[in-house]
C-alpha cells in the first residue's frame, strides 16, 4: 500500500514507503515473538530499513517495497516452518532469516516428519500421537491415495482431517472436499427437509469438529463461504474431476463397490484423497458389499496407494474405549463361530 514518502541524503530523490500486514493466525504468536520478544528483536536487527510493528496475531511492516518483499518471504518461511513443526528456536528462526531457505525448510523436514501437522487456534498443536496415526502421516506424504481402517477412536479421521488442513496452508491444494456416503439416509437427501449444508450436518459433525479445532473460526467461516473448504455427499462427486484438491472420504465402509469406484476415478492430477472407514460398522443391506474392502483388497499393491490399518492400540479416547470395543468384537466372534455350528438359529 503506497501514499507516504520519505527523503534521502539526496532532497531531490522521493523513495516511495510501502506498508504491508502479515497475519499470525496460524501459529502461536508468542511462540513466534519468542520470550521477551527475543526473536522478534532478532527481525527486527535483520532488516534495521524497516520499521516493525507487533499488535497481537499482526505484523505491520513500513519502509521500502524490495525491502518489505525480502523481510515478507522471510516472515512466510518461519510462518510455514512453525505451522509444520509449531516449536521454532532462535538459532534455527535466524538461520531461516539468513540462510538458503528452501534447503533450511527441506532439511528440516527430512529430520523431523513426524512433527506437529497443524498449529490451531489458541496455540494447540495437532500431531500424529501413535505409531499407526505416524504411518498415515507417512503413507500420505509418500501417496496419492490413502486409506485408513480402523475402529471408532483411532483417529484416522481427525489425522486426515489435520493432513487436508496442512495441505492448505502450504498451498500444496487449493481446498479441501470433504464427502461420505448419507446411507443412513437411504442416500435419500431430497426427502430430507432444509437445504444441502443443513442435510448433511448430523452426517458431518465428525469433520466439523475437527476442523473448528484447527482452523480460527472466522478464517474458517470464511473457507466455506468461498468454497475453500467444500462438504458434500459422495453422490455429488459424480461426473467431477477434482483437482488441486485434498479429498477425504468418510465413513466409507458404507460405500458401494460402483460408489466407490465412481469416487477413485474422480482423481485429477494433483489431487490427494483419503479414504477413512470402520469395517465393524458397516450399515449396508445385508448382501451388498462394502466398496472400502473390495478396494482395499484389489488396490493396496498398487504403486501410489497406500493402506493403513489401525487397532486397539491406537485409541485415544477413554481408556474403557478399548475394552469396550475388544468385548464387542470378541462377542462377535463367538456369535459367528455359533451360527457356523448351528445355522441360522437364534444367538
Amino acid at each position: 500500500m503506497l501514499g507516504r514518502l520519505f527523503y534521502t541524503t539526496n532532497p531531490l530523490k522521493l523513495i516511495p514507503l510501502s506498508e504491508a500486514i502479515i497475519n499470525l493466525e496460524t501459529v502461536n504468536p508468542i511462540e513466534f515473538f519468542g520470550v521477551n520478544n527475543s526473536k522478534f528483536d532478532i527481525l527486527k536487527k535483520k532488516f534495521p530499513l524497516l520499521k516493525i510493528l507487533s499488535r497481537g496475531t499482526q505484523i505491520k511492516l513500513s519502509g521500502a517495497p524490495e525491502q518489505i518483499e525480502l523481510a515478507k518471504e522471510k516472515i512466510e518461511l518461519i510462518i510455514q516452518y512453525m505451522e509444520r513443526n509449531g516449536h521454532l528456536s532462535e538459532n534455527y528462526f535466524e538461520q531461516i532469516l539468513g540462510g538458503d531457505d528452501a534447503e533450511v525448510i527441506d532439511n528440516f523436514v527430512e529430520q523431523n516428519p513426524n512433527e506437529v501437522l497443524v498449529f490451531g487456534p489458541n496455540g494447540k498443536t495437532v500431531r500424529a500421537r501413535t505409531p499407526n496415526q505416524k504411518k498415515m502421516v507417512q503413507a500420505a506424504d509418500k501417496n496419492d491415495i490413502v486409506f485408513a481402517i480402523g475402529p471408532a477412536g483411532t483417529g484416522k479421521t481427525y489425522t486426515a482431517v489435520a493432513l487436508a488442513v496442512r495441505a492448505l496452508k502450504n498451498k500444496l491444494v487449493k481446498k479441501i472436499i470433504l464427502t461420505r456416503p448419507a446411507v443412513e439416509a437411504g442416500e435419500s437427501l431430497g426427502f430430507l427437509p432444509g437445504d444441502l449444508k443443513e442435510k448433511l450436518d448430523p452426517y458431518m459433525q465428525p469433520l466439523y469438529d475437527a476442523l473448528r479445532e484447527m482452523i480460527p473460526f472466522e478464517k474458517l467461516k470464511e473457507y466455506m463461504e468461498t468454497g475453500v473448504i467444500e462438504i458434500a455427499p459422495l453422490a455429488f462427486m459424480r461426473g467431477r474431476t477434482l483437482d488441486k484438491a485434498f479429498v477425504i472420504l468418510d465413513e466409507a465402509q458404507n460405500t458401494t463397490i460402483m460408489q466407490m469406484k465412481m469416487f477413485l476415478t474422480r482423481m485429477g492430477m494433483t489431487a490427494k484423497f483419503v479414504i477413512t472407514g470402520d469395517m465393524s460398522q458397516v450399515d449396508l443391506p445385508r448382501k451388498q458389499r462394502s466398496g472400502l474392502t473390495y478396494a482395499t483388497r484389489i488396490l493396496r499393491d498398487i504403486e501410489w496407494i497406500g493402506v493403513v490399518e489401525m487397532g486397539q492400540s491406537d485409541i485415544i479416547r477413554h481408556k474403557i474405549i478399548a475394552k469396550i470395543i475388544s468385548a464387542f468384537e470378541k462377542q462377535e466372534e463367538l456369535d459367528k463361530k455359533f451360527k457356523e455350528d448351528h445355522g441360522n438359529q437364534g444367538v
